[in-house]
């Protein structure tokens, strides 16, 4: 933890709420001196505190340390360890909101001997104290920053272990594994010997499988957190900003007849069936545009080199041209083709390879466009619905493909005439991997990493 030592003997303080004007405000306050810290702020006998219930709550006067001078009339709520957030004794004040209300209590617990917290440092404890493992402390991060309706029900899924759950049996069943392998190794000359080591081979590779079903929910996983990047593209005046403007609900980006309008990228984040999208209307593409637009086609080729989907439009009525196929060959995200303007078709005009007839001014075509691209950013999420749970962060990705890797270099081992012996060194390796997604072994620069985004007083 940057700055500090990290030791569950301080008592921390911190506002849990965004500071600023409203109606409330929360300071938090957790550990072994809370309570006499919170007995001194009210001016009330320590002793009293010690007859308060778990999870009381009354309304008090706090004071400044050392006068008679009021700070707030505050609702006090008391969590008695261990059934508290974070597993300590936790004071929590409902203050009046502002700045300057909260923060003059933060300073009062201060000066009465708390330390301020830093970022991520109760669920720090909460994980340190055995009430969360790792997985459901990533969880509450993803919840305070999440961006649609399904990436709230991954992460409350998450935070309700079901994938630390699922972990912990894909744990299990590698040392199931081990198992079947020492008894064949402690009964090598046995006529009925346990398992054979084709059997016990055919069971690893089933373990890998289960882990790499897992692994393969990463991808959509991060996007849940982050938002698909989604380019909108095509020629100048192809209906782009227009199908942006629809997408995103207002008129987010100016739309005219003149081509060139757009010359910067426009993104907002939209949710679009429960998931979430980061739209970015890009400057048209043309072969000879003026400097300004010149400057904004370059913008639009840097997003469409790191888009993760790309809406390709090309208005009725325009037929398709040899640089738009060159343009289309030369990205590497997944293309939906949009024919735009689809109320001005002409008598007999189709969509043409697979394009997607869209027309904002009627709607025409825009609810299977949400469609498309929800399957196309999201697909396995759509599909596995809540049968899998689901991987939302690079670390937990990273220790899974190292299971299931090391489960493979088992199998291949053993199938390979490596001494059973030697093998068993692979599944130590991913039983150790699958541990340390759960936090059950890890070191603090793990831990400095996990909870560096997290805010101040969670």
């Amino acid at each position: 933890m940057a700055g500090h030592v990290t030791t569950l003997l301080d008592t921390i303080v911190a506002q849990a709420t965004p500071p600023g004007p409203g109606a409330v405000a929360m300071v938090r306050l957790s550990g072994p001196a809370a309570l006499d810290i919170a007995a001194r702020l009210m001016q009330v006998d320590a002793g009293a505190m010690a007859g308060w219930a778990g999870r009381a709550v009354r309304l008090r006067m706090l004071f400044r340390p050392g006068s008679q001078d009021t700070l707030d009339r505050a609702l006090v709520t008391v969590f008695r360890a261990p059934g508290s957030y974070t597993g300590e004794d936790v004071v929590e004040f409902s203050t009046h909101g502002g700045y300057a209300i909260p923060a003059s209590v933060v300073a009062a617990c201060v000066a009465l001997g708390a330390r301020e917290a830093v970022a991520g440092e109760f669920t720090r404890r909460a994980y340190l104290n055995g009430r969360f493992d790792l997985t459901q402390a990533e969880a509450v991060a993803d919840l305070v920053s999440v961006r649609s309706t399904k990436g709230r029900e991954v992460a409350l899924n998450q935070l309700e272990k079901g994938l630390g759950d699922r972990i912990a049996t894909l744990r299990e069943q590698v040392i199931g594994v081990s198992a079947l392998l020492v008894q064949h190794i402690d009964f090598p000359d046995e006529d009925d010997a346990p398992t054979p080591l084709t059997a016990i081979a055919g069971k690893a590779a089933r373990v890998a499988a289960e882990v790499g079903r897992l692994l393969a929910t990463a991808p959509a996983g991060e996007l849940l957190r982050e938002g698909a990047l989604t380019v909108l593209a095509g020629a100048p005046n192809s209906g782009k900003s227009s199908l942006f403007n629809a997408l995103v609900g207002f008129e987010r980006a100016i739309v005219t007849e003149l081509p060139g309008t757009t010359r910067d990228a426009i993104e907002a984040v939209v949710e679009v069936g429960g998931f979430p999208f980061r739209l970015v209307d890009t400057a048209g593409l043309r072969g000879a545009p003026e400097v300004v637009e010149k400057l904004g086609i370059e913008v639009a080729r840097r997003y469409l080199a790191g888009a993760d989907l790309v809406l390709y439009c090309r208005e009725a009525g325009r037929e398709a041209t040899e640089q738009e196929g060159r343009f289309l060959e030369g990205v590497a995200a997944p293309v939906v083709r949009v024919r735009t303007k689809w109320d001005l078709a002409g008598p007999g005009e189709g969509p043409e390879n697979g394009e997607l007839a869209v027309s904002v001014r009627t709607g025409h075509g825009l609810d299977v466009l949400k469609r498309q691209l929800r399957e196309h950013a999201f697909g396995g999420v759509v599909e596995n619905r809540n049968e899998v749970p689901v991987v939302t962060r690079r670390r937990q990705a990273d220790l899974l493909g190292r299971a299931r890797d090391e489960v493979e270099g088992f199998r291949e081992a053993l199938e390979n005439g490596i001494p059973p012996e030697v093998a068993s060194a692979h599944l130590k390796s991913a039983e150790s991997a699958l541990e340390e997604v759960l936090g059950v072994i890890s070191t603090d620069d793990v831990l400095d990493r996990v909870f560096k985004d997290f805010c101040i007083g969670k």
